[in-house]
């Protein structure tokens, strides 16, 4: 079903719908022509994260940039107590099902943040899927919370805040949701001015729904349970699709962590370098982020 975006000059081109994801409504936006290629979001962002990228990578291919389950206006399903509603398992089966529904049975993938912990396991559980995947400044999670320390513990509080049992985070940040998002993309973005003021106008309206702050904790708290008990169950598998990984220098990732080192065990093919910016190349240094994607997936 098509539907109305808030800023649609920030894609031109492009058309957005709600997609029957095997019973899950997920909204996308779909632009260009050639071979499909998927983009997903993290946390805080929704699809128009990829604004400066996604008209550029229409030119080459059907782009398809969703919001994640939970998240922008796609459906926001509750929660339960095994956090199984937002297991990265039933969030990449979303995206696998939105993409068939598309017409597309086999595409490449450029995800950030939680997308790419959602492609992650898309790779895992739908090898067959996903011909080239690229995974924007993320370790895997299980590495994540293993090296933790007080450096990132500090850095990256929501890890341990969001996954509070509900529904304390949801509470403390119904108190002031828009300081609570402010806060968060000031911490991770490195490069001034590199958020517009429109999309940021966006993430804020969607985080102002009680569903969509919900669904985020969901999300986390899914990350340190559910989603480790399937990390360790395919311990000794490994994405068999080319992998790229890009982070950036400035951000926490990037200094805390050997990004390459933690996913050589993980994958067949890996190649990877960091990118001078922080959090959301995307969004900071789009040109860069255009030319190592042109290079990998063309």
């Amino acid at each position: 079903m098509s539907v109305n975006a808030a800023y649609p000059e920030l894609m031109p081109g492009f058309r957005w719908q709600d997609v029957d994801a095997d019973g899950v409504r997920i909204r996308a936006a779909v632009g260009g022509s050639g071979p499909p290629l998927l983009l997903l979001h993290g946390h805080p962002q929704t699809h128009l994260t990829w604004h400066k990228v996604a008209p550029d990578l229409a030119r080459r291919f059907t782009v398809v940039a969703t919001d994640l389950r939970g998240y922008g206006d796609s459906e926001k399903l509750p929660g339960d107590p095994a956090h199984a509603n937002y297991s990265k398992r039933a969030m990449a089966a979303d995206q696998v099902a939105a993409m068939a529904a598309l017409g597309f049975d086999r595409f490449d993938v450029v995800a950030h943040d939680r997308g790419a912990r959602v492609a992650h396991r898309m790779a895992l559980d739908h090898p067959q899927c996903v011909a080239r995947l690229a995974l924007l400044d993320i370790a895997p999670t299980a590495t994540m919370y293993a090296q933790t320390n007080r450096e990132f513990a500090t850095r990256y509080f929501w890890w341990f805040f969001l996954i509070q049992p509900f529904d304390l985070p949801e509470r403390m940040i119904a108190a002031d949701p828009d300081h609570f998002l402010d806060r968060h993309l000031a911490g991770q973005i490195k490069i001034g001015g590199s958020l517009d003021p429109r999309v940021v106008a966006e993430y804020r309206r969607c985080y102002r729904d009680p569903a969509t702050r919900h669904a985020i904790c969901e999300d986390y708290r899914a990350a340190a349970s559910i989603d480790l008990d399937h990390d360790a169950a395919d311990e000794a598998r490994r994405i068999e699709a080319p992998l790229l990984l890009l982070w950036g220098d400035y951000g926490t990732v990037g200094e805390l962590f050997d990004v390459m080192d933690s996913w050589r065990p993980k994958a067949c093919d890996v190649r990877g370098h960091a990118l001078p910016c922080g959090h959301s190349p995307q969004e900071e240094v789009p040109d860069l982020l255009l030319s190592e994607l042109d290079a990998f997936l063309t």
